[in-house]
């Protein structure tokens, strides 16, 4: 009895991954190896990625000033911010990734092949988060060349670190889900600008008792502030404090919560 091309599929598809997580892990290394290949064909891409926020942080630093209400070295305050600022940005190379690999029946390519579903999602993220490392090493690195010095333990800095992490994590798949809903890579741009009040609507320049009451509140309730302060705290930089360190674990677990699987289950019914 013959059997169709779908069904061929599927028994291949259930045949290769008898394994279980060993072939999931395997389907998103394979992705994420697609999607650092592409570092090596654009690597102008990649250097505006890591220039761009050095570049904000001479400027707010040394040319544009800032710092009301700020005690203590504004540069001790506005590096972590603007670490946090940089995991809040930078979301349009993933964003176009995912609505060209849309829009250009590569998906259809990979629907033919014995492919977890989703992998192409998690290799695209996973391709982000290491680019966002890279991109926090080169900040960290510019801002200890311009005199700035964590004053914690090693453990604080690497806690410091993780959280801004997860936080670019969760930012990274309401990215994702932002761009499914967009559909075209030329409308990506206008739906990035939604990103924009999250990163300047914070206290990453300045501290929300220095602004009008209503806005330092809306300041105070965004979810990158509460990262900015934790990492101040474990960093020991002006503006820390200490119980915003579960604020900013639990924002972006509670993010991923609700973005994740929308995200990969409007993959899903985007890719069939």
């Amino acid at each position: 009895m013959s059997t169709t091309y779908e069904e061929s599929r599927v028994a291949t598809y259930e045949t290769s991954h008898d394994g279980g997580w060993a072939y999931v892990l395997t389907d998103c290394w394979t992705m994420t190896r697609r999607e650092l290949a592409h570092w090596a064909r654009q690597p102008v891409q990649m250097v505006v990625g890591l220039v761009f926020p050095v570049m904000l942080l001479v400027m707010f630093g040394y040319l544009v000033g800032g710092g009301r209400g700020v005690e203590g070295d504004y540069i001790d305050f506005l590096v972590p911010g603007m670490l946090a600022l940089t995991m809040a940005f930078g979301l349009e190379a993933t964003m176009i990734a995912v609505t060209q690999d849309l829009n250009k029946g590569v998906i259809d390519r990979f629907r033919s092949m014995p492919m977890t579903n989703g992998a192409v999602l998690v290799g695209r993220s996973a391709a982000d988060m290491l680019q966002s490392a890279v991109g926090l090493a080169v900040l960290i690195g510019v801002a200890y060349a311009l005199g700035w010095r964590a004053h914690g333990t090693f453990g604080s800095f690497l806690g410091a670190v993780g959280l801004l992490l997860l936080f670019r994590f969760a930012m990274l798949w309401i990215g994702i889900q932002l761009a499914m809903v967009a559909g075209k890579p030329e409308l990506v741009q206008a739906v990035q600008i939604l990103v924009w009040p999250v990163g300047f609507l914070s206290n990453a320049f300045a501290v929300p008792k220095s602004m009008p009451d209503w806005l330092g509140t809306v300041v105070e309730w965004n979810p990158m502030s509460h990262t900015a302060t934790a990492v101040r705290d474990l960093l020991g930089s002006p503006g820390g404090e200490p119980g915003h360190v579960w604020a900013a674990i639990i924002w972006p677990l509670a993010l991923l919560t609700v973005f994740f699987p929308l995200a990969v289950r409007r993959f899903g019914a985007l890719s069939k």
